[in-house]
């Protein structure tokens, strides 16, 4: 029997997750069924919206059971296919990949990489899921005009790095809001005007006014909490607040977010604050790919990883990332 660590969840966590509420159990490798590829795994992304699956409550992501095993988006090498389109040897990314070196993904869900475009692994980064986040969130949703000010929060991370690139191609202002000042100065060599970092700012709404004198026309917010406050001050006539994560709320998922209401400054300027779920533009995922593609292939994107190394590191990898303490997109090789 070849085997086969596998990471389930042992108990929903109460604040932020810990690696007590992770057991790792050595399974049998999987057989796959009709329509399923075997797949041995090369790479996996730990992603915020994963926090929202390990919890009983209603969510747009199906939560898990106690005992399932953990599963998110995975790059790897076909090892048997159940499946015509695929072969033994081809490389695929897929957002149903265990927690697990040997894995068992649906051929619905997998996607073909062509290994010449680039790095397979940014798949799950620049070219895939954060990727296509960032597009859609700024552009579909946020709906910029030239020159008008974007804030990102989160912005050196795997969605906001992306942003603040596309903002800079399509000559937009971005300020970016990170929590450390390495974080800070790395997004300006990207393409962000200027930065803030929130962790050692005494009064954000006053730095966010500083750094956007213009005030703030989108604000694509990955955070939520006092970023989110702190920016809805600073928001312009008919400003677009785009609701894309919120991180900032890990250690206490279940309870209430309870902050100011500053309902009359979102009257007064008719600002459109709009949830965003990066499945709601599936139809135009392939344009967009091609976009971005094209651009990284013309080296107007730049794409920053950090990594763990091994399937023993994957909670850690997952747990530091909802803490803010990686650096880029946060993946795990396996």
């Amino acid at each position: 029997m070849t085997s086969n660590p596998t990471w389930v969840l042992k108990r929903f966590p109460t604040g932020m997750p810990g690696p007590d509420d992770f057991m790792l159990e050595d399974r049998p490798m999987p057989l796959p069924q009709p329509g399923a590829l075997l797949v041995r795994t090369l790479w996996l992304s730990v992603d915020p919206y994963m926090r929202a699956r390990l919890s009983p409550a209603k969510n747009y992501a199906a939560g898990l059971k106690i005992g399932d095993m953990m599963q998110g988006g995975g790059v790897g090498e076909v090892i048997a296919s159940e499946s015509p389109p695929f072969k033994a040897g081809d490389l695929i990314q897929a957002d149903d990949f265990g927690w697990q070196p040997y894995t068992t993904v649906s051929a619905k869900t997998a996607f073909l990489l062509d290994q010449t475009a680039a790095p397979v692994q940014t798949s799950l980064g620049c070219l895939g899921m954060p990727g296509l986040t960032a597009y859609f969130s700024l552009l579909d949703v946020g709906r910029p005009k030239e020159g008008e000010t974007v804030l990102v929060s989160a912005a050196s991370g795997a969605v906001g790095q992306i942003a603040g690139q596309i903002a800079r191609i399509k000559g937009l202002d971005a300020v970016a809001v990170a929590g450390t000042d390495a974080k800070i100065e790395w997004c300006k060599s990207i393409g962000y005007r200027t930065g803030i970092n929130h962790r050692t700012t005494e009064n954000l709404a006053d730095t966010i006014a500083a750094a956007c004198p213009n005030g703030i026309d989108v604000f694509l917010d990955h955070t939520a909490g006092p970023i989110h406050d702190a920016a809805l001050l600073n928001i312009n006539l008919f400003g677009r607040i785009v609701i894309v994560g919120t991180v900032a709320l890990a250690d206490r998922f279940d309870q209430p977010d309870i902050g100011p209401r500053y309902l009359r400054r979102i009257l007064v300027s008719r600002v459109r604050i709009e949830g965003f779920l990066v499945d709601d533009f599936e139809s135009k995922y392939a344009s967009a790919r091609t976009q971005l593609t094209q651009w990284y292939q013309q080296g107007l994107l730049e794409a920053r990883e950090d990594m763990s190394h091994g399937i023993e590191t994957t909670p850690h990898a997952f747990i530091r990332m909802l803490k803010g303490e990686n650096f880029g997109k946060q993946l795990v090789k396996i």
